[in-house]
């Protein structure tokens, strides 16, 4: 029997990625949505959380996608409701709430998961199983996008506790700690927020490697024309890049796959899906909230600058 889940917040990734990835598993039936503008066709439609809590007590397991903010509340109210929650990243607001929301969670006795869509790029475990038992001597992250075009009309990115370009950019962090065999951290950082936003269109950022490996990262939400979401790689055997957020490995300067970003993310939301079964089945818990971390401390660290208003 497949699991009933309700997906709350029906935004551009819920119907671009979780909506198709449910349909396509015999894991799941996608059973309600709750969302105060948008829905899916054929499936039960709620305008307040707690009204589909109590309504459908078949439901155990909500999968939320609103934004972080005021994701917190309804995770909270999922849990006490003992529903298993599934967290769309970034899993929180803070690293607190997201320790709060294990804690709860732990008490009562539910799965809740962080999920990082991007770890599960196709070339993601090539990249690690390669790297495995090499020295690492650098590593740096292009991750250039058009926020026009990613992310047309998504006001609250710009608000605090929107990230700004740390939104696309705690991806290329979340494969970073999932690749990397060495727990690195942020020691320097840079921040640059337009003049009439609370968030970050670009940031600069360097880590420190406990084996003296150069590592640093170029966040930019201002590229026109081509786009970059690159993590390249040297160590002591050779070169890896990785490209198209992940979809692409080179090695070497041979190509392993190719993709386009448009389609990178098929493939990404099937597998956080079958994980997410197999955690319930489990009774299990995965809150992984490393690139959370990195993302702090690059706000804690970091050397704001003030640079010319975005106007979308």
């Amino acid at each position: 029997m497949p699991f009933k889940i309700a997906l709350a917040g029906i935004g551009k990734i819920a119907r671009d990625q979780h909506v198709p990835a449910l349909a396509a598993s015999a894991d799941w039936e996608l059973a309600a949505t709750v969302s105060r503008h948008g829905t899916v066709e054929g499936v039960e439609a709620f305008d307040d959380f707690d009204t589909m809590l109590q309504a459908r007590p078949d439901i155990t397991v909500v999968s939320l996608c609103m934004p972080p903010v005021p994701r917190f509340d309804y995770a909270k109210a999922a849990i006490r409701a003992g529903r298993h929650v599934m967290l769309e990243k970034p899993p929180g607001a803070t690293l607190s709430e997201c320790h709060a929301l294990e804690a709860l969670a732990r008490k009562a006795g539910v799965s809740i998961y962080a999920s990082w869509h991007s770890r599960e790029a196709a070339m993601v475990a090539p990249a690690k199983a390669w790297l495995a038992g090499k020295r690492l001597k650098s590593l740096v992250v292009t991750w250039k996008e058009d926020v026009r075009k990613w992310h047309p009309g998504q006001t609250w990115i710009w608000q605090a506790g929107g990230l700004g370009v740390f939104d696309p950019g705690i991806n290329a962090l979340s494969i970073v700690t999932e690749i990397l065999a060495d727990p690195i951290h942020v020691s320097a950082s840079e921040l640059l927020v337009p003049e009439n936003c609370e968030t970050p269109i670009a940031a600069n950022i360097r880590f420190n490697h406990p084996h003296g490996a150069e590592v640093s990262a170029e966040l930019d939400f201002r590229k026109e024309g081509d786009q970059f979401w690159n993590i390249a790689i040297e160590t002591d055997q050779g070169s890896l890049v990785l490209s198209e957020g992940g979809a692409t490995l080179s090695i070497n300067g041979v190509v392993q796959s190719a993709a386009t970003h448009d389609n990178a993310l098929q493939g990404e939301y099937p597998r956080l899906y079958a994980r997410m079964a197999r955690l319930v089945r489990a009774g299990a818990i995965d809150m992984d909230l490393a690139p959370m971390a990195h993302v702090a401390d690059a706000f804690l660290l970091g050397k704001r600058i003030t640079v010319e208003a975005f106007v979308e």
